[in-house]
């Protein structure tokens, strides 16, 4: 397993170098403007990397059967055909701008194959679990659609969605390997390996960043964590602890899209009203908003996290105590407030 995860780190390492060489010789830049967070033209579409490594290890292995940890054929067709359309309707937008209906649509179909593949968990709550049943189908969508969109969204300082990806995955792997909660050894091996593809591309995207993520990159990696989560749950870890690891970029994309709403202001179009947006023209750089977002994960939402795990029935209570500080931050601070240049 450790010389699956080095040499996929190595390969993503790589294949971002050479996705930038590409991005710069084929003019794939973002250029700055008054809505963005960086000053320097920076290429573009480097999160390729992590797609491609995870998807082409995921296929061999179920094809040729390489590791003891081969995904069923269920889990295997969730995630990798789900994961190439976002990819795929991602890495086009990156080249040529898609209308917002047809990433939509998209991204539907994608979450609606990895919903009936993978199966609705229950949700767990004190004394009872509840049983979604047809229901269960459209929130799902909305869910998961939004994940693989605000992952989006948030992607908009040097390394700040690789690094959120990081904890979220790497907190999951460790409360995964504690719990007895079910055998949970594939989708460990296989969010590790997509967390070591995260890694490599992260060394390129840390502060300053030599190259950005991309549609591509950022809407595979929120399905992918929507995707993993559902698996997990559906073998007995509790969808809290995915809902408390992911508080951070669920709450300031939902607080500012919803003050954005409520201003009357065109809430789709692209903005930097985040509040990690304000925070890196405060502190005029990007890496101390990354650390801080690091801190408040590691020393917050983890332990809530695991305590969810440990008492499953109390999840609920556990996600109210993890997100009503971190709303009220957002809100306090200024997440969604109307720009001043509009």
């Amino acid at each position: 397993m450790i010389l699956s995860i080095l040499l996929i780190f190595l390969a993503s390492l790589g294949l971002t170098g050479a996705l930038r060489y590409y991005a710069l010789k084929q003019g794939i830049i973002d250029n700055p403007n008054e809505r963005s967070s960086h000053t320097t033209p920076t290429p573009r579409g480097g999160g390729l990397s992590f797609v491609i490594t995870f998807l082409i290890a995921l296929a061999g292995a179920y094809l040729f059967e390489i590791t003891e940890f081969a995904p069923q054929t269920k889990p295997f067709l969730a995630i990798f055909c789900s994961g190439l359309l976002v990819a795929a309707i991602g890495f086009w937008d990156d080249h040529v701008h898609i209308p917002a209906r047809w990433r939509f649509l998209t991204h539907s179909v994608a979450a609606l194959i990895g919903l009936y593949l993978l199966g609705i968990p229950e949700i767990p709550l004190p004394g009872t679990t509840i049983n979604l049943g047809f229901i269960g189908y459209p929130l799902g969508i909305i869910a998961l659609v939004w994940l693989l969109n605000l992952f989006n969204f948030m992607d908009g300082i040097d390394g700040i969605a690789g690094s959120e990806a990081l904890f979220v995955g790497i907190s999951a792997i460790v409360i995964m390997q504690l719990t007895d909660a079910g055998d949970f050894s594939a989708p460990i091996f296989w969010l590790s390996i997509l967390m070591a593809g995260v890694a490599g591309f992260l060394v390129w995207n840390w502060p300053p960043a030599k190259i950005f993520m991309g549609d591509a990159g950022s809407g595979f990696l929120g399905l992918m964590l929507g995707l993993f989560a559902l698996w997990s749950a559906n073998l007995g870890l509790s969808i809290w602890c995915w809902i408390i690891l992911l508080a951070l970029f669920i709450t300031d994309a939902t607080v500012t899209l919803l003050r954005r709403m409520l201003n009357g202001e065109r809430w789709f179009e692209a903005h930097r009203s985040h509040l990690y947006q304000q925070l890196s023209r405060k502190w005029s750089n990007h890496h101390s908003v990354t650390l801080a977002l690091i801190s408040l994960n590691a020393f917050w939402l983890f332990p809530l996290a695991w305590l969810a795990t440990s008492y499953p029935s109390f999840g609920l209570v556990t996600t109210l105590a993890a997100y009503l500080p971190l709303v009220l931050l957002a809100i306090i601070m200024g997440s969604g407030k109307r720009e001043q240049y509009e």
